[in-house]
């Protein structure tokens, strides 16, 4: 590389450059190579979306149009990898920047999630309406619920396993009320859009959701007008303090309670379940989060546990351990339950503010003694949300695999790992070498042809 070169590369933002850059074009491959063997169990597909600017820039990883990858498992074999754009209207024809479309909520991006609800497959950001894709990755439309949605969703809907509802929220309401609650029915329709009262708009990137309950995360990463031109408007403010609202999910405004707690920031739980007045919640949580500017990543999140005590009205805050890592998830047949294993991946590069390092590990944690395993990835490569898939509908709760992406700093090449959950630390039963390079995402799903409820 010359002199040159290095200077265009520095100028480059983090997310346009390395694997964060964009790929532009879209392949269908089949018959992929595996290292291994993939489990005969598995028939379905791994989804994952991230942000991936169709001009190849943007000004904020965060708005980048969404590219969904995919890869077919069945009949023992890897059966094809796909990607495919999200053909929202900033592909099909596109204006203005992503501030000025947030108004238009078919102006989405399906960047940041992609889960299945009922027999739709959804890809998600926090600022549009969802959109719709086929199980061979193709653009269907958006989903607003025949019109009964009139705000925008979270990326992080949560799919009850026991009732089938999906419950959400949105938080970028410009005037009050900033948040609102919104329940969808295991038939499909819109049951509950709530506002819920809160002082600021903030960035409330998740929340939590219970078998009876859902809970609010206020924290300070507040709406902030002097940062509009930065591309992400919010900062953090310690000032505006951090609370836990906790609402029954059938609940309105005047039933959420709030819960002062330290200030802080979580992007993402863990997951989240009650034992009559108890509610307990596993997050990763960070001392903040865009403190110094819109790109700042000096801080990541640590697994911990908070104890809602409902007849005492008090939080009980604990770190369950010190090694870096975030993206959590668990089975997803027991979100909202007392699920007992959870897994999440590294992350590294702590103090380095100029982009987020993905770690070399995926750790494993018994929930309920705090013990952690890890999977080396090996050295040079990076991973990827962790997501478990269970070896049948009915089994036991680790029972199945541990399926992520992973990035090989060193070759360029990208594979999917798939991991035995009950030998988290040894070695892959599975990689599939995929045919490009897979750029840095967000979150996913496995699609098992049958579901697990």
């Amino acid at each position: 590389m010359t002199a040159l070169d290095e200077h265009a590369a520095s100028a480059t933002r983090w997310h346009l450059r390395g694997n964060w850059a964009p790929v532009q074009d879209e392949l269908t491959v089949t018959d992929l190579r595996v290292t291994g063997k993939v489990p005969d169990e598995l028939e379905g597909v791994y989804v994952r979306t991230g942000p991936n600017p169709k001009s190849g820039a943007s000004d904020h990883w965060f708005f980048g149009d969404g590219m969904v990858h995919g890869v077919r498992l069945g009949g023992g074999r890897a059966q094809w990898y796909r990607n495919r754009y999200v053909q929202t209207p900033n592909i099909s024809n596109p204006q203005g920047d992503a501030m000025s479309n947030m108004g238009d909520l078919t102006r989405g991006t399906g960047n940041t999630h992609v889960m299945r609800h009922r027999d739709q497959i959804l890809c998600l950001e926090e600022g549009h309406w969802p959109w719709r894709i086929d199980g061979e990755l193709n653009t269907l439309g958006y989903q607003n619920w025949d019109g009964a949605l009139t705000t925008s969703m979270t990326a992080h809907p949560k799919i009850c396993p026991v009732t089938g509802e999906l419950i959400a929220f949105s938080y970028l309401s410009p005037t009050p009320p900033y948040l609102h609650y919104i329940r969808i029915g295991a038939d499909g329709v819109l049951q509950q859009l709530e506002g819920i009262e809160i002082p600021n708009m903030v960035m409330m990137h998740d929340f939590n959701v219970t078998r009876n309950h859902v809970v609010f995360m206020d924290l300070p990463v507040c709406f902030d007008l002097g940062a509009l031109a930065t591309g992400m408007p919010f900062k953090f403010k310690r000032e505006a303090g951090a609370r836990l609202g906790v609402m029954p999910r059938t609940g309105t405004n005047a039933d959420v309670r709030w819960f002062d707690i330290e200030p802080c920031y979580v992007f993402h739980p863990v997951n989240a379940f009650e034992d009559g007045d108890t509610i307990t919640l596993f997050v990763s949580r960070q001392p903040e989060a865009f403190g110094s500017s819109n790109d700042d990543y000096a801080e990541v999140g640590r697994l911990w546990k908070w104890t809602i005590d409902l007849a005492a009205g008090t939080v009980r805050e604990e770190q369950v351990d010190d090694r870096p890592g975030d993206f959590g998830r668990v089975d997803d047949r027991l979100v909202g339950l007392d699920a007992r294993y959870g897994y999440l991946m590294a992350m590294a590069g702590e103090g380095v503010v100029e982009e987020p390092v993905y770690g070399s590990s995926l750790w494993k944690y018994d929930l309920h003694t705090g013990q952690c395993w890890e999977h080396r990835l090996g050295d040079g490569v990076r991973g990827a949300e962790p997501v478990f898939a269970p070896r049948s509908p009915d089994a036991a709760e680790d029972d199945g695999w541990v399926i992520s992406f992973a990035h090989d700093t060193r070759t360029d090449e990208s594979t999917l790992r798939i991991v035995d959950a009950r030998d988290f630390d040894g070695a892959p039963v599975a990689v599939v070498h995929l045919p490009r390079r897979v750029p840095y995402g967000a979150h996913g799903s496995w699609i098992p042809d049958t579901p697990s409820f």
